[in-house]
């Protein structure tokens, strides 16, 4: 239900334009000819057909099975909605649908069925099996949600798993524990009161008891008051196991001393007389939506030590069952689990639970900016949009199930499963991997202009936590003190990391003497000095490098590029080093494509275009890539007498004037570098196999254009700008870059030129 008409008009278009619906189906292998068709369909399937029928566990070889999950409902118990019909559901299953692909990369087809009967939904669901790797049941009304689990997991030999309850049950779990951490209580001792009755609140009471609360301290009310012993009113075997032995009768009667409020039932069922009624540091979960059983400031005008979750995301610790479901059936179908059974259920827990005791994530900075996101009574479970979510539970998950011997296909290497999973988040992660593993082995000082930034913060903690290197942060030592205490990063200046004050630094005299030094023949004064070294962190860097204090430079989070370049090759320029071009590396769906020269020469000559192609060269087998490089133009081999094409030209000739060790091609359209079929057609001579990997350009505009249509129109990541020919002494960043990016620099910066030639 949306809370204003313009909420509404914004839902309602977001659902039917540009297409209607969230979903769409797309093939993974080619279509494109005749022998694309006789593999994928007659004759060829047939082999996979009889390779299933022989050995029916390959089906997660050879059919999208393994990675296939129905998200069943009949719409009887819709949140917040309640029982309307299979049909109108449709949109809330198609979301769930998008929250496994988005969070957890598993595809998913929703089922609305228009059945009410629970043994018939059973058989129903049932029947799917052999097209499915899981099931996740849906917004089915209670108690018909338990009879149809409890056949379909006695029948079937996947995962079932119906997520209201045990879903809800999981982040609760997690919430709890981390409560009680910060409360200083246990699970053993504490006194539980809840209310609601449905599956939700059942599942949250046994995986409370799970987790270690004690049976007879458990005190669950409905609409009809306290479920007690000799209760006919409303009753059903769920809610029986939870009967008490007693003359109480309402959650007033039952709320005194409570240490944990529970509730998944109606707004305003717990009042703040009650409130007062419960223990020291008491905690509130009012999770019923849209309106919680009590909002939090009224909790806290009677308690304003309480711990409180709500289901609402405008409030903190929103109990949101994303953070748990995409990642307990990603382990569950990597293991090729039968079931998800208690032990992988509580792993989920102990995994979403220990990663809120964490730093947070950078990308979960930037999805909920201005939110304080350190662990503590505002924050005892993770964002859904932590990306570290998926390799910390899924992992969990996994391992647990092989533990518990429901996995039919373990997992020999559990730390490289998790690293897996963690580069289908970080699309980096693959790619960086050789450049992580140069930069381990080497201990370089990296140097960080901006050193108040907090994407710098952010890099400069997982810089510690990732590499060898050590980070040194220009700036304000308050500031960057307040900031790592804000952020709730663990690293502080002094012990963690050095840092240089520009206002006052003991070697500020040395610094601009240097400064003056070099540029004392170049118009600038003592004074000039003195005032560039008080102000200008990135010279400040480069005097550091220019010292021997640190081994490289990153700058760039702000300013433009060339006013930075102006300072870095000013002070580091010179000799064998000068600057010759910038090198991107743009991440997309198929694969990385290198843009040059992105940054430094606007009309670069053809010896600047042909350092630019060895340079990258150089630079893309740092990434364990073999380069193929194509020079692009509006020309085509020839075909057009333009400046641009004429530099390439002459840059081929000086490229062939030597043996080189990489493959070059050019000069040629963009659409000929990527496409060897079209270039077969044009110029069936070329020196280029396959597609190129790398594109070099005669003017810095095309370069840019490209480069930044990729990023913003075909998701592309980058990593970069590389900064080639001053010996990995500096690089500078663009404005836009993340602090996973600033962590993809430093490792670059962090490898000895001479480890890549």
């Amino acid at each position: 239900m949306s809370d204003t008409p313009n909420l509404r008009d914004a839902a309602l278009r977001y659902h039917e334009f540009p297409r209607p619906g969230k979903l769409e189906i797309r093939a993974t292998k080619p279509m494109a000819n005749g022998r694309d068709l006789a593999r994928a369909y007659s004759p060829g399937v047939a082999e996979a057909c009889l390779e299933i029928k022989a050995e029916a566990g390959t089906a997660a070889r050879y059919t999208s099975r393994g990675n296939l999950v129905a998200v069943v409902t009949n719409g009887t118990a819709v949140l917040g909605l309640g029982n309307i019909g299979p049909l109108a559901s449709k949109p809330v299953m198609e979301g769930k649908a998008v929250l496994f692909k988005n969070f957890a990369g598993i595809d998913c087809f929703d089922l609305e069925l228009n059945e009410s009967n629970p043994e018939k939904l059973a058989d129903l669901v049932c029947a799917l099996e052999p097209t499915f790797g899981a099931i996740n049941l849906e917004d089915i009304k209670a108690p018909d949600c338990f009879i149809i689990e409890k056949i379909c997991r006695e029948r079937m030999g996947i995962p079932v798993f119906h997520d209201d309850q045990h879903g809800t049950a999981i982040v609760v779990g997690a919430a709890a524990r981390n409560a009680l951490h910060v409360a200083k209580k246990s699970f053993e001792d504490i006194k539980v009161v809840s209310t609601g009755g449905g599956a939700a609140g059942i599942a949250c009471l046994n995986m409370l008891m799970k987790l270690g609360v004690k049976r007879e301290n458990i005190w669950l009310c409905d609409l009809h008051g306290l479920v007690y012993e000799g209760r006919t009113e409303d009753m059903n075997p769920m809610k029986a196991a939870f009967a008490q032995k007693t003359d109480l009768r309402t959650l007033e009667d039952v709320i005194d001393g409570a240490d944990l409020f529970l509730g998944l039932s109606g707004p305003n069922v717990l009042k703040p007389d009650h409130v007062a009624q419960m223990a020291k540091r008491p905690i509130i979960f009012a999770l019923a939506n849209p309106t919680p059983e009590i909002m939090p400031d009224e909790a806290r005008k009677v308690a304003p030590d309480a711990i409180i979750a709500t289901g609402r995301s405008d409030f903190p610790n929103q109990v949101n069952n994303v953070l748990c479901f995409p990642f307990i059936f990603r382990g569950a179908l990597d293991v090729g689990a039968t079931e998800i059974n208690d032990e992988m259920q509580i792993a989920c827990v102990e995994g979403i639970a220990e990663l809120a005791r964490r730093t947070t994530s950078a990308e979960a900075a930037a999805a909920y900016q201005g939110e304080q996101l350190t662990f503590g009574a505002d924050y005892l479970i993770p964002k859904p949009f932590d990306p570290r979510l998926v390799g910390v539970v899924s992992s969990a998950v996994a391992s647990a199930a092989m533990k518990s011997g429901v996995a039919t296909r373990p997992i020999a290497d559990l730390t490289a499963y998790r690293a897996q999973l963690n580069q289908t988040v970080f699309k980096s992660a693959l790619l960086m991997k050789p450049v992580f593993e140069a930069a381990r082995a080497a201990a370089r000082r990296i140097v960080f202009a901006e050193g108040e930034d907090e994407r710098v913060l952010r890099a400069a903690q997982e810089v510690l936590e990732e590499t060898t290197e050590t980070p040194i942060l220009i700036g304000r030592p308050d500031v960057i003190e307040a900031r790592c205490e804000k952020m709730g990063l663990r690293i502080r200046p002094g012990s963690d990391f050095q840092i240089v004050n520009p206002e006052n630094d003991p070697r500020y005299y040395d610094y601009w003497n240097s400064y003056h030094k070099l540029m004392q023949r170049k118009g600038v004064t003592p004074d000039l000095a003195k005032a560039i070294m008080r102000t200008n962190t990135t010279a400040i860097g480069a005097i550091m490098v220019h010292r021997g204090e640190a081994d490289s430079l990153i700058c760039g989070t702000f300013g433009e590029y060339r006013w930075h370049l102006n300072y870095v090759t000013q002070v580091l320029g010179g000799g064998t080093y000068a600057p010759h071009g910038a090198l991107s590396m743009m991440i997309l769906e198929d694969g990385p494509l290198f843009i040059a020269d992105t940054q430094v020469r606007i009309e670069p000559t053809p010896e600047q275009i042909a350092q630019t192609v060895m340079g990258a060269a150089r630079h893309v087998r740092r990434f364990g890539l073999e380069p193929k490089i194509a020079l692009c133009s509006q020309s085509q081999f020839g075909n057009i007498d333009c400046d641009t094409g004429a530099r390439l030209r002459d840059a081929i000739d000086i490229l062939d004037d030597k043996p080189r060790d990489f493959i070059y091609e050019g000069e040629m359209n963009i659409d000929t570098a990527l496409d060897p079929e079209l270039r077969g057609r044009i110029f069936p001579n070329s020196r280029l196999e396959g597609a190129a990997n790398v594109l070099v350009f005669a003017h810095a505009d095309a370069a840019s254009g490209v480069r930044n249509i990729l990023k913003m129109r075909s998701d592309g990541l980058e990593v970069g700008p590389i900064l080639m020919g001053m010996g990995n002494r500096a690089h500078i960043v663009s404005p836009s870059i993340t602090a996973r990016g600033l962590l993809n620099m430093a490792a670059i910066a962090g490898t000895p030129v001479a480890h890549y030639g």
